[in-house]
């Protein structure tokens, strides 16, 4: 017979889904609280501490899941600001950041190149491509290296 909360089924159903952290998920089985609070804050920790030691609930896989997903559409800014927001420790970020750098270049190249095609003609354009670009999470300096790089694929 299983001898499993209903509590810990709703988070193992959470992360069937996808990968989440510690906070995010306490926060999502916080928020369907039906009982009393202090009694359901000690079931949350103790779940949430079983999870982690079966092996369940992993941030470092959170972390290179987000960061394998994000690289196609965003710059290591914005993903590494993402996962601050869902409660990632610095030493976690620190050690997924070399390999979000690595190929920063190629992978804002790809994303400028699949957007505009082309380079700015005028200064309204590259105006619009560098905010586009910073939106995106990339920093000033990889935007004017991919605005000079498709400069001299076009020349």
């Amino acid at each position: 017979m299983d001898t499993r909360s209903l509590l810990e089924i709703r988070a193992l159903r959470y992360l069937a889904q996808r990968e989440h952290s510690r906070r995010e998920l306490a926060q999502k089985l916080s928020a369907r609280k039906d009982c009393g609070e202090t009694a359901e804050l000690t079931e949350l920790t103790e779940v949430l501490d079983k999870l982690e030691q079966q092996g369940f609930l992993s941030e470092q896989r959170m972390v290179e899941q987000v960061a394998r997903i994000r690289r196609a559409r965003f710059g290591s800014q914005r993903i590494i600001h993402e996962l601050k927001a869902k409660g990632i420790d610095d030493h976690l970020i620190d050690g997924i950041r070399p390999a979000l750098q690595e190929n920063e270049l190629e992978a804002a190249f790809n994303i400028w190149r699949k957007k505009f095609h082309q380079p700015p003609a005028t200064r309204e354009e590259r105006a619009k491509q560098i905010r586009f670009m910073m939106n995106r999470g990339f920093s000033m300096e990889t935007i004017q290296r991919v605005l000079s790089q498709a400069n001299e694929e076009n020349a």
